[in-house]
């Protein structure tokens, strides 16, 4: 214990240090409670020796070595984000058992030699526990980490690589088309851009021919002008046994596979990667996401955006939700382009969000549109599962990605009351500004400058798509600079402390159809049906047809009566199927709904939501 606590001790003052210089928020009011209360009772709360462990059975058991690295990927930002001695202790425990489990030949895992790095989920295990390591290494400079991580990626070389004692074919080994083990590509290129090693840089070129250009794999590149639900197999390898014909539509892996080729674009500058990136995402957001921001049934793609509407079984896989955060947090970066924000940004408030319990102690593993939320059943015999150890990473996603500094110009991402401050890697100052906001229950956003003496620079203000009519004053006066919706304000000064911007982004309710259902949306919020509101039956149809304009216009936020509700939303609709009135297509009735995050989030059955609601067919008109 004395190790880890010196461990501990020199790793701290670094990782705090690297802390306050990062650019970011920290959030207060409702969304900072909300996380402060998930940091505590969710990654200050995990045993991350008791993750550690499971590497000590060195039999084939699944998945469960991806939970160590999983947390890591979360509990270290989020150490250096607060600062706790308590937390920082359980990190250098959970690495010090790890490294002391490392084997000779680097191996860390729990598969029995003859099985490692075959055809289960060794390499996909692998690529967690090597992006652990080097999320400690990040934070702490611990040497010991980043060498653990360079003995187990050498590892993985020497079986699976270009000479592999085992075979070069990674993309025959894992699950579904070889996806999985793919996605290594990921930590893999980190490991490069930490050590500048050239055998790292070989083994995701390698990787990346995996991925791209052989019949009976992915083939990334090839196959991004397809919609990600018809992906199949050029050519089936005997080897793909497990319905291959469905191989390659997992969800989850598929994302992360090209988060790797955007990781190796940026060291290679193959622009064809991130074409294809974006190309596929672009497909997902089309075709796949649907209004709360989530998708996948069965953790596949399955044409869910025209799905939405069903019920559906295993419906938003919380795993599958903050890969795609990280997928959109990803694509922003590269691109510049603010749609991966608005993406991003729908994903948090209403499916990521939804996935986290009151106690905010545990996520959820599915998350459907309509019935009732459970907790996730356990995984691998262990009494958690997969997307428990992942949910705390969707936060980063928002955190990182809602104040940042690029060039000559601060940009502001998103929106939530609190602390922004990003330095300027044109000068090294530090810019900060204080957002006071009840966004998206409200549409009003105050940015009050808090830095410490006078900078030049632009301030980018991102307009959601939503917002038509979005309006910016500064200090009091209107700005002629333009607010464009699906871009960014630009206000370029020299900012002083106590400058003020007022920003007002309308958010009106709109009315969506699909297949004979309505569904509402409020802004970046999909709204729900709650049983708590007590206002007619979850069922009750919707006169669609007879729904006017000014029946949108005219719904408000009103006070929730729940306090476990963040927002209401009221309003009057012609609802109810024909009752023999001759003016039945108006008579509209009082109805209620909730953000889709609050819907029935007592996780109780008797507790039922329902986003899409059944529209009266209209028959004879007299």
């Amino acid at each position: 214990m004395k190790a880890g606590r010196r461990i501990l001790t020199i790793g701290l003052a670094a990782a705090l240090s690297a802390g306050a210089a990062s650019a970011g928020l920290r959030p207060d009011g409702h969304f900072g409670k909300r996380l402060d209360k998930m940091v505590a009772n969710h990654v200050e709360a995990t045993d991350a020796v008791k993750l550690a462990s499971l590497f000590r059975e060195r039999t084939k058991l699944h998945w469960q070595t991806e939970f160590w690295g999983k947390y890591m990927h979360s509990a270290v930002p989020f150490w250096r984000y607060t600062g706790s001695e308590r937390l920082g202790e359980k990190i250098a425990a959970g690495v010090n058992e790890i490294i002391g489990l490392q084997e000779p030949d680097g191996y860390i895992g729990n598969y029995a030699p003859e099985d490692r790095f075959g055809r289960g989920w060794d390499v996909w295990g692998a690529k967690y526990t090597l992006m652990g390591l080097m999320h400690y290494y990040d934070a702490t400079k611990d040497e010991r980490a980043l060498e653990s991580a360079k003995r187990l990626c050498d590892c993985l070389i020497a079986e699976r690589g270009p000479n592999g004692r085992r075979g070069s074919d990674l993309r025959l080994t894992g699950m579904y088309g070889g996806l999985p083990s793919l996605s290594v590509l990921e930590p893999v290129v980190w490991l490069y851009k930490r050590t500048k090693e050239p055998r790292y840089l070989a083994f995701a070129d390698h990787i990346v021919k995996q991925m791209t250009e052989f019949p009976d794999g992915p083939e990334l590149l090839k196959q991004a002008g397809v919609p990600v639900a018809e992906r199949r197999f050029s050519k089936v390898n005997p080897y793909h046994s497990w319905k291959p014909e469905h191989a390659l539509t997992k969800a989850y892996e598929m994302m992360s596979c090209y988060q790797g080729l955007i990781e190796y674009y940026e060291v290679t500058g193959r622009s064809e990667l991130l074409d294809a990136a974006v190309k596929t995402a672009k497909s997902i957001a089309e075709t796949e996401i649907n209004l709360a921001g989530g998708g996948a049934a069965g953790e596949h793609w399955f044409h869910g955006a025209d799905q939405q509407w069903r019920h559906i079984s295993w419906q938003q896989e919380t795993c599958v939700i903050i890969t795609w955060m990280r997928l959109c947090e990803k694509l922003r970066a590269a691109t510049g382009d603010p749609y991966w924000s608005d993406q991003l940004e729908r994903t948090f408030y209403n499916a990521y969000l939804g996935s986290l319990n009151l106690e905010a102690d545990t996520f959820a593993a599915y998350t459907p549109m309509m019935g009732s939320r459970a907790p996730g059943h356990h995984h691998c015999r262990l009494h958690t599962n997969c997307c428990n150890a992942n949910g705390p990473r969707g936060w980063l996603c928002v955190l990182d990605r809602a104040f940042t500094a690029e060039g000559g110009a601060a940009t502001v991402d998103f929106y939530m009351s609190g602390l922004a401050e990003a330095k300027m890697p044109t000068t090294g100052e530090t810019v900060r500004f204080r957002m006071y906001t009840l966004y998206p229950r409200e549409e009003r956003v105050t940015l009050v400058c808090a830095s410490e003496k006078p900078m030049e620079f632009a301030l980018r203000l991102r307009i959601p798509a939503f917002a038509t009519g979005a309006a910016v004053q500064l200090n009091g006066k209107g700005v002629d600079a333009e607010a464009r919706v699906g871009g960014y304000c630009e206000l370029r000064r020299e900012w002083r402390n106590g400058d003020m911007v007022e920003l007002t982004l309308p958010m009106r309710v709109e009315m969506h159809r699909l297949h004979d259902h309505v569904a509402f949306t409020r802004g970046p919020v999909c709204l729900a049906r709650d049983t708590r509101f007590g206002d007619g039956a979850l069922d009750e149809e919707v006169r669609d047809w007879a729904v006017r304009e000014d029946d949108l216009k005219g719904f408000r936020v009103v006070r929730a009566e729940d306090p476990a509700m963040y927002m209401a939303v009221a309003g009057f609709l012609p609802m109810g199927s024909h009752d023999e009135d001759k003016d039945q297509e108006r008579h509209p009735s009082a109805v209620h709904f909730t953000d889709y995050a609050s819907a029935g989030n007592l996780w109780r059955p008797a507790n039922r939501y329902r986003v899409w609601l059944p529209a009266l067919i209209r028959g004879r008109q007299y």
